[in-house]
């Protein structure tokens, strides 16, 4: 057994220790190389949030205009879509579970029919061909929308987490992925794979608070509406926080619970006004689900029965046994247990899904479409026979009985739930009085299982649980992360209900402690494997205790899932956390670690900067939209009055000569650069320009003639009119100048001034430029035109752009020697997008994106530092 043991540690070692592997960024970095089989995923290039406020002077004249009636206003129109985006989610979850429930009692009651009829005749081959009807055609369907829309597949709470945390995920809140994610998590779960509906929930409910503001849809683009609220990822991120919670909400029918996973999980940036309406929300979608699933299932409107998607029913110990108690102070050293064979459990399929996630990335992803179809219905079609045969060969007959071993009855339920456990027991080839326990737990809809786990006052048998356990991890763990709408709550709980439950028969078994629950160790084994797997702690706790209905289970779930969290994070990360790594996001964090100190701003930053003029010339700005992917741009000026004091050996200021050092030659390679594609654009004005102003391609410089030029201190400038473009023509002492930092301009800004004509001749002066309102530069709002969509031959080269007026002049900075952790804190409470690097002296020296601060970059950096060192 000892042997057993530490080959599963070294195994689960081997297969889950990624805190020693350097990704393709890092290895970059350091100029090593790596083997394939270590190879990890390389990273895409996404584009962030930007969560901070531009307050140029359009955002200045809309705050000018804007009284206290008109503030009122807006935040009632928050509130009011606070309330319909969480009105709408708990009809998306209504509409999801009434269809599955329609679907699935269909199916059983077909194939149960025939199961009864050909017992007798034996024709059970008939049964399971009716079964594997269902099943694949389901599951064909299912495959069939995520085709149409990729980003539907899993449950999408990676994606979420990453929008959350300020990373835009292309097509993650789309109308479209809305309806294929719907329909195709009723169809998985219908079809009976081993997947939830509840996952999908949280982002369906995300995708409702990015779109129900918006009053636009980009798959109904005839459909405009005048409504100039909200136009902003600020906004946008916050109604997508709300929406979230609001699937957490109907799904659990746990308000408070989905509120702390919105800020747990995800939110980087938070306040007391978006807990409040974020709170609200997820009420709305609670009562909302809550309502009509009671008034359709019972007829009673009105009375509030199914709070949510997934009940746990009511744990409550008979009133004629004095005795009984759900948990005692004993049971937690056992309930610690658990939940550090949860953690081990969660590493394990966490590791194994990992593995295999990353096989269908390198195999079956690049393959035809047609190739993810056939993996589904290969799943689809193997668990369905693993279930059949399962259920009807695996199984033991055991004796219905209302009372115990001991005699006392364990748990009562009130009202359905108690009609749901009996109506959902299956007696497949036993006896009167007795029911087939195997058949029980995997012939009927995943929420009746876990019921039957948690209430059912008979046994089960520990080889039959065994087998369920087993059987259900393996098919779980291949069946997320196929192409169908997936969720992995329902599944984990369930496998941790059967390994709580055999714990608690193993328990009265052999040790005889007759007094324990079987329903609360079902329950505490659910929050261990389940917390194993997702690493949540706080909203889980809060969701389980909430779905619960019984806060005295509050101390025991909450040591579990944190224990169980403690040994899984030795081991690998959660499920969430590995997909998000394998699909390249730069997630941050919510702190580095400490070492990171060591490393200050100045060894993180990106020193290449592509910058632009106050006043700078149309074929400037083009060239540099054209031939660059950065979204921000520095404003900078030359700063001459500094030369002096910038040459001198302040050190704060000589700190700088070495980045610039490395930046130099970037600078001729970037304007040559822009220079050669200027000649591509189909203006013959724009190429005839170029070729007039190109000169001829020098030699790189050489080290000693930056050394050279760094002593000759007080040489002038060549001078330069502020709207005069950066040239390959210039020498090197005119390259390596103060560039004083002004603001910050995104690309979607400049863009948007180019379409609309935004400019003014050299004989004009800039006040005659035209000017745009906050509203027409926000309309185009998210998705901004493309620059090479632009229709060159409708520009004037040589006119000219103010840019002054729609940047930022004061978005937050950093000093060059600011330590990384403050940098990244600054970076990530704040929700930035771009922070500028500023020397003493004002002068910009490098720019940090969220790619800076990544856990893999900061490794890579912080051995560099320990080379140079």
């Amino acid at each position: 057994m000892a042997g057993c043991g530490a080959r599963w540690c070294c195994c689960c070692c081997r297969c889950c220790g990624e805190r020693e592997s350097r990704t393709p960024e890092e290895l970059t970095i350091l100029g090593e190389t790596q083997e394939e089989d270590d190879e990890i995923l390389p990273r895409k290039d996404y584009e962030s949030l930007d969560y901070d406020r531009c307050i140029n002077d359009p955002y200045l004249e809309v705050l000018e205009s804007m009284d206290n009636k008109k503030s009122r206003r807006y935040e009632a129109v928050k509130w009011v879509m606070v309330f319909a985006i969480g009105v709408c989610t708990g009809l998306v979850g209504l509409f999801v579970d009434f269809f599955v429930r329609l679907f699935s009692q269909l199916k059983f009651h077909v194939v149960q029919t025939s199961v009864e009829e050909c017992s007798e005749k034996g024709c059970l081959a008939v049964s399971l061909l009716e079964l594997l009807g269902f099943n694949l055609t389901f599951i064909f369907l299912a495959s069939l929308l995520v085709l149409i829309e990729p980003v539907a597949a899993g449950s999408g709470i990676p994606e979420i987490k990453c929008y959350l945390n300020g990373v835009k995920v292309p097509g993650i809140v789309r109308l479209r992925t809305l309806v294929c994610k719907a329909l195709g998590v009723l169809f998985s779960v219908a079809g009976g794979l081993f997947v939830g509906k509840e996952g999908p929930m949280i982002h369906s409910g995300a995708i409702v608070g990015a779109g129900l503001p918006q009053f636009q849809s980009i798959s109904f683009r005839k459909i405009q509406f005048n409504f100039p609220y909200f136009r902003s990822d600020r906004d946008k991120r916050d109604f997508v926080s709300a929406g979230a919670a609001a699937g957490v909400a109907a799904a659990f029918g746990a308000p408070i619970g989905g509120t702390l996973f919105s800020l747990e999980e995800g939110s980087s940036f938070w306040n007391q006004g978006l807990t409040w309406k974020v709170l609200f929300c997820s009420m709305a979608a609670t009562f909302t689900l809550n309502f009509f699933r009671s008034g359709i299932q019972f007829g009673s409107w009105g009375s509030f029965q199914l709070p949510g998607l997934l009940n746990f029913g009511e744990f409550k110990c008979s009133d004629s046994d004095k005795k009984c108690h759900l948990w005692t102070a004993m049971d937690l050293g056992f309930f610690i247990m658990m939940g550090i064979v949860g953690g081990l459990l969660g590493a394990t399929f966490n590791c194994l899904n990992k593995r295999l996630a990353k096989y269908r990335m390198r195999n079956v992803h690049p393959k035809p479409k047609l190739v993810r179809v056939l993996e589904s219905l290969l799943v689809c079609l193997t668990t369905t026979v693993v279930v059949f045969v399962a259920s009807m060969i695996l199984g033991e007959c055991r004796q219905m009985s209302s009372t115990n071993p001991s005699g006392n009855s364990t748990l009562s339920l009130q009202g359905s739930s108690s009609e749901d456990v009996n109506s959902s027991i299956k007696t497949f080839f036993c006896p009167n009085e007795t029911y087939n326990d195997m058949a029980t737990l995997f012939f009927n809809p995943q929420e009746s299982a876990i019921l039957q786990l948690f209430h059912q006052d008979g046994t089960f048998s520990p080889v039959t649980l065994s087998l369920f356990f087993l059987l259900y991890f393996l098919l779980s763990c291949w069946t997320y992360g196929s192409s169908v709408p997936s969720g992995l709550f329902v599944p984990s709980l369930l496998c941790g209900a059967a390994f709580g439950r055999l714990v608690a028969n193993l328990l009265k078994s052999y040790i005889g402690l007759d007094h324990i629950y079987s329903g609360t160790f079902a329950l505490i084994g659910a929050a261990a494997f389940l917390g194993g797997v997702v690493r949540m702690t706080i909203s889980l706790t809060v969701i389980l205790i909430e779905s619960t209905n019984e806060i005295t289970y509050g101390l025991p779930i909450m040591i579990t899932l944190m224990v169980a969290k403690w040994t899984g994070d030795f081991f690998n990360k959660g499920i969430y956390d590995i997909h998000v790594t394998l699909r390249g996001v730069p997630l941050l964090e919510w702190e580095t670690e400490v070492e990171m100190d060591k490393l200050r701003a100045s060894d993180i930053m990106e020193p290449n900067l592509t910058y632009v003029y106050p006043h700078t010339r149309i074929q400037s700005l083009v060239s540099i939209l054209r031939t660059t992917v950065h979204h921000a741009f520095p404003v900078v000026t030359e700063n001459r009055g500094n030369e002096k004091e910038f040459m001198k050996g302040n050190q704060l200021i000589s700190n700088n000569i070495r980045f610039k050092k490395s930046s130099i030659l970037t600078r001729a390679g970037e304007q040559r650069k822009r220079s050669q594609s200027m000649k591509s654009y189909p203006s013959s004005e724009l190429r005839n320009m170029c070729d007039e102003h190109v000169a001829p391609e020098e030699p790189p410089e050489k080290e000693d003639l930056l050394q050279q030029m760094l002593e000759r201190r007080y040489t002038p400038y060549p001078n330069l009119y502020p709207d005069q473009s950066p040239s390959e023509e210039w020498t090197m002492e005119e390259r390596f100048r103060p560039l004083t930092f002004h603001g910050l301009i995104l690309r979607s800004q400049l863009v948007t001034l180019l379409v609309r004509g935004v400019c003014y001749s050299e004989s004009q002066s800039s006040t005659s430029q035209p000017r745009l309102s906050y509203a027409e530069m926000a309309e185009d709002y998210p998705r901004y035109p493309d620059i090479h969509d632009l229709d060159l031959t409708l520009l004037t080269p040589r006119m000219i752009v103010d840019v002054t007026p729609y940047m930022n002049p004061s978005p937050f900075t950093v000093s060059p020697n600011t330590h990384a952790s403050q940098v990244f804190n600054l970076f990530r409470t704040m929700g930035l997008r771009h922070l500028p690097v500023v020397n003493a002296v004002g002068e910009i020296v490098g720019i940090i994106t969220r790619h800076n601060l990544t856990h893999e970059f900061l490794q890579a950096r912080l051995r560099q530092h320990y080379q140079t060192i």
